[in-house]
């Protein structure tokens, strides 16, 4: 029986033993191993932030270099495409200026075709009626119907004379033309006026009036080519040179800065003259000029 409290009573004492080991604190070096491993961790974490910084600030770097490099190429960029939309404009200024030339040069290459067409058959007349006279004066000759000293006939209208060979209308229509479209213009001009002081009421006169107000506008004399085409205007109400001089006249007060005349006769171009070329170039004008389009008219 003691024996065996004293086997209870060696247990409880070992049990206590142990118990108190294991609540007992624990030694420094375990602590301050765990706080230098809990150091080491905080470290890393914050050589990892720092670390993670420096890679945003250098790629904020790059995208920062990149952008400025974008902007300083746009600029460059927008430099260039006003360099060349100057350049595109002159161009187009330059281009109009020729081109109005080369219509009037082609419009007037084509009167000239035209009127050489209409004047064939009167040509092909006249040498019918010269061939008969020719014939008539060689049957007189042949037949001493006449004195030697008045075998011929006296000269006509055209017919040669003793201080030479007048010209005739045709030729001097010719031939003011081809120089006009020759850019001859000073000739043309002084032709043209001969051809007005000497047939004033031929077919061909209101052609004439026309292209003396062509050259001025060729030269430049804005004012000149509005006096010369109000005279088609006014003296030759029935000249298929209508259209064409209402055109030019707008447009020369255009080429003065009188927009709102340019603009009236623009629009009685496109209202007398429906369908014609000279409408549709009236119309591109009213178009350049803002202006609003008229009602077309068949008068």
């Amino acid at each position: 029986m003691r024996t065996h409290w004293l086997f209870l009573a060696m247990g409880i004492l070992l049990a206590g033993v142990m118990a108190g080991t294991m609540l007992a604190p624990q030694p420094a070096d375990a602590v301050s191993k765990e706080m230098i491993q809990l150091q080491q961790q905080v470290s890393q974490v914050l050589q990892g932030q720092q670390d993670l910084r420096s890679a945003v600030d250098q790629r904020n770097a790059e995208l920062r270099t990149l952008l400025e490099q974008t902007l300083d190429s746009v600029n460059k960029m927008s430099l260039a495409m006003g360099s060349l939309q100057k350049t595109v404009l002159d161009v187009q200024a330059n281009s109009g200026a020729r081109i109005d030339t080369l219509t009037t040069q082609v419009q007037g290459l084509s009167d000239n075709l035209q009127d050489i067409q209409a004047r064939v058959g009167k040509l092909s007349q006249q040498v019918t009626d010269a061939q008969s006279v020719l014939q008539s004066v060689d049957a007189k000759v042949s037949g001493n119907a006449v004195p030697a000293s008045s075998s011929a006939p006296p000269p006509g209208p055209g017919q040669p004379t003793a201080s030479g060979p007048p010209i005739s209308s045709d030729v001097l229509y010719t031939n003011a033309l081809r120089d006009f479209t020759g850019g001859k213009y000073d000739l043309a001009r002084q032709e043209f006026g001969d051809y007005l002081k000497n047939f004033p009421t031929s077919d061909l006169a209101s052609n004439a009036q026309f292209y003396l107000g062509e050259i001025d506008f060729v030269q430049a004399n804005y004012k000149d080519a509005i006096t010369e085409y109000d005279r088609v205007l006014t003296n030759y109400p029935k000249s298929y040179k209508l259209a064409a001089a209402r055109l030019k006249k707008g447009e020369s007060e255009l080429a003065l800065g009188q927009k709102a005349s340019a603009t009236r006769d623009f629009r009685e171009v496109v209202r007398r003259f429906p369908g014609t070329d000279e409408a549709r170039r009236a119309q591109a004008k009213l178009r350049e000029l803002g202006a609003s389009q008229p009602h077309s008219s068949s008068e």
